[in-house]
C-alpha cells in the first residue's frame, strides 16, 4: 500500500488547505490501482516495506490527477451557476406566480336589476370566431376591404357597439373563439372579451361547436371563462334547495357545461325592487356528435331540459306578492315572470318550419342536428319562455316565430368567421321595458329587438317587438 503519510508531508505549501487535501484525497483513493500500475515491480515491494522514497515518485501523477478533479468541479460550478442564473431571470418568472402583480378576478355588480328609468338592455354577439388578433385575416370581405383587416375589426366593432348602446348586460352565444386557427386558447379569449371585461359591464356567454377545437376543452373554457374579469358564466348550474330557498345546490349529472340562469330584479326603488322581474336562461348545445355512423351537430340533452323545466317550476312557486300595489293594479305572480333563452345551435324545427312572422333575412340552411330532442316542447310547455337567441348561421339574422316563442339570430358578429362579401357584420340588442304604475315600476311590459350593423353610423334595423303583456 501507499504511504499516505507520506505524501501529505512532501505536499508544496501552496496547496496545503483543506480542501485540497480532501481532494487529493479522494484523488489517491481512487487512483490506487493506476498508481501502482506506473511503478516497477520492485518498487511496489519497496512501497510495500515503508520506502516513503518510492511513494513521493508517484506524487506528481497524483497532483496532476487531483488539479485535473478539481478543474472538473470547478467547471460544474460553473455550469450549475449559469443553469440557476438563467432559471432565475428568464424561466422562473414565467412559470411562477408573481405574488406581487396576482389579483382576485373583478366582480359584477350583483344583482342584475333594471334601471331607474325601466329598462334593461341586452348586447348578443354571435360568432365573433376570434383567433390571434391582428395576426388572423378577415373572411368574407371585399377586395378593398381585405387589406389589414383583422380580429381587431372585430374588436372595435364591439368596442363601438358598447359605446352607442350602453348595455346593462353582454351576452355572448357561442363560437366566440374560431379553435382551429387560435393557437392558445386562453390568449384569444382574453382578446375576444377584452372590451367588454375593459367596459366593466356583466356579461355571460355560453360555447359553441368551434371554442374547444385549440387548447382547452369544453370544461376548461367555460372553467376559464367564469374567471373572467365582470362574467357571470358558470360551469354547472344550480338550483334552489328543497329545504332552504334561499340556499343553492349544485346539479348532478347534467349533460354540456354552460347551463346556468340569470335573474334580473325590478328597478331600484320599486315594489319590484328585490324580486325576480326577468330571467335569462343559457344552455349549452354541444359541438358535434356522431349517430347511428352519421355526423351531425350536438343537441340540448334530457338532463338540460330537466334542469330547466326545475328552474321554471321553482321560478313559479315564489310567487310574489299578490296584493294590490299602492296604485291600485294587481302585482304580477312568479308565473308570469318573462325569460328570455340564449344557446348557438338551433334546433331542427327551425329547419323543419315553418317559422312565421319573419323579421330579418333567412340567406342560409339552418345547420342543425339531426336529433330532435324535444327543446321547442319543453319551451312551450314551461311558458315563461317568450324568446331564443341563437348564432351559428352568420348570415341568418332573422327573428321568426315556432309554437307561438320567437327565435332570433344573433347575425355574424366575427370578421374571422365567413359571412358574405358587402353584407355588414352586426349584433343585436334587446330591449326589457317595465310597465310604469302611478308611484312605482311594475314587471316588465314590453320586450323589443333591433340590431345594429357594422357601417359608419352603425345603422340601425329590423326593430321589432317581441312580446307585450
Amino acid at each position: 500500500m501507499l504511504d499516505m503519510s507520506s505524501i501529505f508531508f512532501d505536499v508544496p505549501d501552496s496547496i496545503l488547505d483543506a480542501q485540497k487535501m480532501l481532494d487529493l484525497i479522494v484523488a489517491c483513493s481512487k487512483r490506487k490501482q493506476e498508481s501502482q500500475r506506473n511503478i516497477s515491480p520492485s518498487q511496489a515491494k519497496r512501497v510495500e516495506q515503508g520506502d516513503s522514497a518510492v511513494g513521493q515518485l508517484s506524487l506528481p501523477i497524483l497532483m496532476e490527477e487531483g488539479v485535473t478533479w478539481i478543474h472538473s468541479i470547478l467547471y460544474l460550478v460553473l455550469v450549475c451557476s449559469a443553469v440557476h442564473l438563467l432559471d432565475t431571470l428568464l424561466v422562473s418568472p414565467k412559470l411562477s406566480i408573481n405574488h406581487q402583480n396576482a389579483r382576485i378576478k373583478k366582480a359584477p355588480s350583483t344583482p342584475l336589476r333594471f334601471r331607474a328609468d325601466g329598462t334593461f338592455k341586452i348586447l348578443q354577439v354571435a360568432d365573433m370566431h376570434f383567433g390571434n388578433g391582428n395576426l388572423t385575416p378577415c373572411r368574407d370581405v371585399l377586395d378593398s376591404e381585405y387589406a389589414g383587416c383583422s380580429d381587431l375589426n372585430t374588436t372595435r366593432f364591439l368596442e363601438r357597439m358598447i359605446r352607442l348602446e350602453k348595455p346593462d348586460f353582454v351576452a355572448f352565444t357561442g363560437d366566440n373563439i374560431f379553435g382551429s386557427t387560435a393557437n392558445d386558447a386562453a390568449e384569444s379569449m382574453l382578446q375576444a372579451f377584452g372590451p367588454v371585461m375593459k367596459s366593466g359591464i356583466p356579461w355571460a356567454a355560453v360555447l359553441g361547436n368551434h371554442d374547444q377545437e385549440s387548447t382547452m376543452t369544453r370544461e376548461e373554457l367555460m372553467s376559464f371563462l367564469s374567471l373572467m374579469d365582470f362574467s357571470l358564466s358558470q360551469t354547472f348550474p344550480s338550483v334552489e334547495d328543497s329545504v332552504h330557498s334561499d340556499k343553492q345546490v349544485p346539479v348532478p349529472n347534467i349533460d354540456g357545461f354552460g347551463n346556468y340562469d340569470l335573474r334580473i330584479w325590478g328597478a331600484p326603488g320599486s315594489n319590484f325592487a328585490n324580486s325576480t322581474v326577468l330571467n335569462l336562461y343559457f344552455l349549452d348545445s354541444g359541438d358535434r356528435a356522431v349517430v347511428n355512423g352519421v355526423r351531425t351537430y350536438d343537441w340540448i340533452k334530457e338532463s338540460q331540459l330537466s334542469w330547466l323545466r326545475n328552474v321554471s317550476q321553482k321560478l313559479e312557486e315564489r310567487k310574489l306578492d299578490s296584493d294590490k300595489s299602492a296604485s291600485g293594479t294587481p302585482q304580477y305572480s312568479a308565473a308570469v315572470v318573462p325569460s328570455l333563452a340564449f344557446f348557438h345551435i338551433p334546433i331542427p324545427e327551425m329547419r323543419e318550419g315553418p317559422i312565421c312572422n319573419l323579421v330579418g333575412r333567412y340567406r342560409e340552411y339552418t345547420a342543425c342536428s339531426l336529433v330532435n330532442s324535444g327543446v321547442l316542447k319543453t319551451l312551450v310547455s314551461v311558458g315563461d319562455v317568450k324568446a331564443v337567441f341563437i348564432g351559428h348561421d352568420h348570415t341568418n339574422d332573422f327573428c321568426g316565430t315556432l309554437g307561438g316563442i320567437w327565435f332570433c339570430y344573433g347575425g355574424g358578429f366575427g370578421y374571422h368567421g365567413y359571412g358574405v362579401a358587402g353584407w355588414a357584420r352586426r349584433g343585436r340588442v334587446i330591449l326589457a321595458e317595465l310597465e310604469k304604475g302611478e308611484q312605482s315600476w311594475g314587471g316588465v311590459k314590453m320586450i323589443r329587438t333591433w340590431k345594429r350593423i357594422d357601417d359608419e353610423a352603425l345603422s340601425k334595423i329590423d326593430e321589432q317587438v317581441l312580446w307585450e303583456r
